[in-house]
């Protein structure tokens, strides 16, 4: 799943949300690293349309690797570290 071309796309995004006060700018009303972000945010930072990026986020909430926090009508989404390391302990020991 990770291994393809569009795998790779999400590695990047989990890869920005790692740091996303340094990869997205402040919203109004939203703290990217409290809150996350959104998918308008990531498709604007990956040069994608909004419906891509979103479809590549709730793939990776659905997964668990992403939160997901309702505000002002928007999803925002951020890495989920306890999940992504389970995830990684699973790879290590050959699934």
């Amino acid at each position: 799943m990770l291994s393809t071309p569009v795998g790779q796309r999400r590695l990047l995004i989990l890869e920005l949300l790692k740091d996303p006060a340094r990869h997205f700018p402040p919203r109004r009303h939203t703290d990217p690293a409290a809150d996350g972000v959104t998918a308008a945010a990531v498709a604007d930072r990956l040069g994608v349309d909004r419906a891509v990026a979103d479809a590549h986020l709730s793939l990776l909430a659905a997964l668990g690797l992403l939160r997901t926090k309702r505000i002002r009508r928007r999803t925002h989404y951020r890495r989920d570290e306890i999940r992504i390391a389970e995830v990684a302990r699973m790879f290590e020991k050959g699934w």
